[in-house]
């Protein structure tokens, strides 16, 4: 019976993110049109609503194209690694408690295990594999530098972004997301006591996802696409599909370990029926993910690419020095208050 519940959770969450990326595609075209003073999609369906359909049927259409000195079987499996990835570090987010079908408690996340951070710090470190592959598989110099860059970059932002969490366990005392979520539900939300991890937190994940400004991987003006230059049809679509799966986890770790997850200030979810209770714990959740994704969007279409200079003086000069003065900061206190 678990496995089953399991089965069917994966099954779902699958699904609905797979859908939600569809359309997060179609958003992010409407918010810099609207950014930039244009209309955006608007020719297939009312308002352009179904041009996510028309993308996806181009993708699937188009042909396959593996250049001829490229190692084949790494190039078809680099956009597989980045895509499960991806979607497997989804498995410990809370996105509410738990609802109640046919007398039975389920918990509203898919596998809740009391390792959960360093569960998706260890995801986003596999998240490179994928990346430094395609690039080294594609045997073009466009790709190859694109897979260098990529790892360098993700491997500097990664000892920020692990040391930016840091202060959050050492506030909350667990490792575990649904219980990070049941501390900010009692009290004050963590980004009271963290603001500083957070913005470290933040501008980390602009560049463990890749995105502007930090999408140097892809940098089309000097590396013609990057590390997916050699790529087409769904393949090249895995790898889209990865990058916004990868801003949905961001997103969703943001919400969770910053701003309460899926709770509320105020709001008593004891004294609510259990499927209402979570009803509004996932819509609250969804909503709080939601921001931080129109951040991602608002952000892109506002600051220019950083040189690869400036990306790595920000990781390594700017960022870590930082991130250790809040792990000091935080520890002081901390000794302070007991």
């Amino acid at each position: 019976m678990i496995a089953i519940v399991a089965l069917i959770k994966i099954v779902v969450l699958i699904l609905v993110v797979l859908g939600t990326v569809a359309y997060l595609v179609l958003l992010e075209r409407k918010v810099s049109a609207y950014m930039q003073d244009r209309i955006g999609p608007n020719r297939v369906g009312p308002k352009g609503l179904f041009q996510p359909f028309a993308d996806i049927l181009k993708l699937v259409l188009k042909e396959l194209i593996v250049p001829v000195k490229a190692n084949r079987f790494v190039h078809a499996l680099s956009p597989v690694i980045s895509i499960t990835v991806a979607l497997s570090a989804l498995a410990v987010i809370p996105f509410g408690s738990y609802i109640v079908v046919g007398g039975q408690k389920i918990n509203l996340m898919i596998a809740n295990v009391n390792i959960g951070v360093l569960y998706i710090l260890a995801m986003s470190s596999l998240g490179v594999y994928g990346i430094t592959l395609s690039g080294w598989a594609s045997n073009s110099k466009y790709s190859l530098l694109g897979g260098l860059r990529s790892s360098a970059q993700m491997i500097s932002y990664e000892l920020s972004l692990g040391l930016s969490i840091i202060g959050v366990l050492m506030v909350d005392g667990t490792l575990q997301l649904d219980k990070i979520v049941d501390a900010q539900s009692r009290g004050f939300w963590n980004i009271v006591y963290q603001p500083l991890g957070f913005l470290i937190f933040v501008v980390a994940a602009f560049a463990e996802t890749n995105r502007l400004p930090f999408d140097l991987p892809e940098a089309e003006p000097e590396l013609v696409g990057g590390y997916h230059t050699e790529y087409s049809g769904m393949r090249w679509g895995l790898f889209f599909l990865s990058e916004y799966t990868n801003m949905i986890v961001s997103s969703a770790l943001m919400a969770t370990l910053y701003f309460g997850g899926w709770s509320l200030p105020y709001v008593n979810y004891s004294a609510m029926q259990p499927n209402v209770a979570a009803a509004l714990q996932v819509v609250t959740f969804m909503a709080k993910t939601g921001i931080f994704i129109f951040i991602y969007m608002w952000i892109r279409w506002t600051l220019p690419r950083f040189r690869y200079d400036q990306l790595m003086s920000l990781g390594w000069k700017v960022l870590l020095p930082l991130a250790f003065l809040n792990l000091l900061g935080t520890g002081a206190v901390s000794l302070a208050v007991k």
